[in-house]
C-alpha cells in the first residue's frame, strides 16, 4: 500500500478517487503520513426501494464516523453517477434521498465538501463533479475553454446524455471539476481478450500524444479547478491505466508527471516541491 501510495505522489498526483469502495483504515494511515489527499466513498447499492435506503443510510454514516478523524480525506462521496438513484433527475424520492444524505454528512462533519452524485445530475453538491471521456484534445478545450461553454454544459445536457444538475439545490458558481476522464486504452504487454479503454493508443507514442491531448486541454481551461484521471493503473478488463497490473508505468515515470502537472504550461519548478507548492491561478489539482 506505501508503494502504491509513493508510485501515485510521483506520478504528480497529489490525490487519488479510489472509486466504489470504503478504503482499508491502513491505506488512508499510510495516506496521512505520506501526504495523498483521498476522495471517500463506498460501493452503491443495485436498486433504490425502502430496504436498500435503510441499509445504505446506516452503512454510510458509520463509514463518515469512522474515517472522519483522517486528515488525508478531504471530500465525500455517498453517490456516483446516479447509480442505486437511477431516477434521480425526475424522481422527488430519490432526489430527497440523495439531498438528504449530502446534509446528514454535513450534519456528521461539516469540515470538508460532499459530492451528492459524482459525474451527473447533482442535487446538493458542494463541487459540480463532471465524468467526460472524450477523447478528442480540441473537443475538450471547446466544451470547458470559456464560461458561456461551461454554462450550457450544467444547464443541458452532459457528455453522457445525462443533465448536469437535477435542481436547483447546487450552489451558484460553484467549483468545476473533471473527476473522471482520460481512460486511455494502451496495453503493453499481450493484448487481453475483451481488455477495453475509451479510446485506444497502439504505441507508446500514441498513448503520450493522446494524454498530452486530454490532460492539456483541461490544463488550459481557466474555469476547470482539478481532474481526476482514469485511472492508475490496469484493472481486470480495464487496460486504461496509466500503469499495467503490476504497478509498472507504461511511460517513464518524469514524463507522466509532466504531463499531469502541466509542467508545458507554466514556469519550471524543483520536481521535489511540485507537491507542496500552493495552487497557481489557473494550475489544476491532478487526482488518479
Amino acid at each position: 500500500m506505501r508503494e502504491e501510495i509513493e508510485l501515485t505522489k510521483r506520478l504528480g498526483f497529489n490525490s487519488i478517487r479510489i472509486h466504489q469502495k470504503v478504503e482499508d483504515p491502513r491505506y488512508l494511515y499510510w495516506c496521512d503520513r505520506l501526504g495523498l489527499t483521498v476522495w471517500a466513498e463506498a460501493a452503491a447499492a443495485y436498486e433504490f426501494s425502502p430496504r436498500a435506503i435503510e441499509l445504505y443510510a446506516s452503512e454510510w454514516l458509520r463509514i463518515v464516523r469512522s474515517q472522519q478523524s483522517h486528515p488525508s480525506i478531504i471530500v465525500w462521496v455517498p453517490f456516483n453517477e446516479s447509480w442505486g438513484i437511477q431516477h434521480v433527475s425526475h424522481d422527488p424520492a430519490q432526489a430527497a434521498y440523495s439531498r438528504s444524505l449530502a446534509d446528514l454528512t454535513r450534519a456528521l462533519d461539516p469540515s470538508r465538501p460532499v459530492v451528492a452524485n459524482d459525474g451527473w445530475e447533482h442535487t446538493g453538491s458542494d463541487l459540480v463533479t463532471i465524468h467526460d471521456y472524450e477523447g478528442n484534445g480540441d473537443v475538450l478545450r471547446d466544451r470547458y475553454g470559456s464560461a458561456e461553454s461551461i454554462q450550457a454544459l450544467l444547464a443541458g445536457i452532459g457528455p453522457h446524455g445525462r443533465r448536469m444538475v437535477a435542481s436547483n439545490s447546487v450552489q451558484v458558481n460553484p467549483p468545476i471539476m473533471l473527476t473522471e476522464f482520460g481512460g486511455v486504452r494502451y496495453e503493453t504487454g499481450q493484448a487481453q481478450a475483451g481488455g477495453w479503454g475509451y479510446s485506444s493508443a497502439a504505441t507508446a507514442d500514441k498513448f503520450e500524444q493522446q494524454l498530452r491531448a486530454v490532460v492539456g486541454a483541461i490544463h488550459s481551461s481557466p474555469h476547470v479547478v482539478g481532474f481526476c484521471y482514469t485511472q492508475l493503473t490496469d484493472t481486470e478488463q480495464e487496460v486504461n491505466g496509466l500503469c499495467d497490473a503490476n504497478r509498472v508505468p507504461k511511460l517513464p515515470e518524469e514524463t507522466i508527471r509532466a504531463i499531469m502537472e502541466g509542467a508545458e504550461l507554466r514556469s519550471p519548478i524543483p520536481t521535489s516541491t511540485t507537491s507542496t507548492l500552493p495552487k497557481l491561478p489557473g494550475q489544476k489539482g491532478p487526482m488518479s
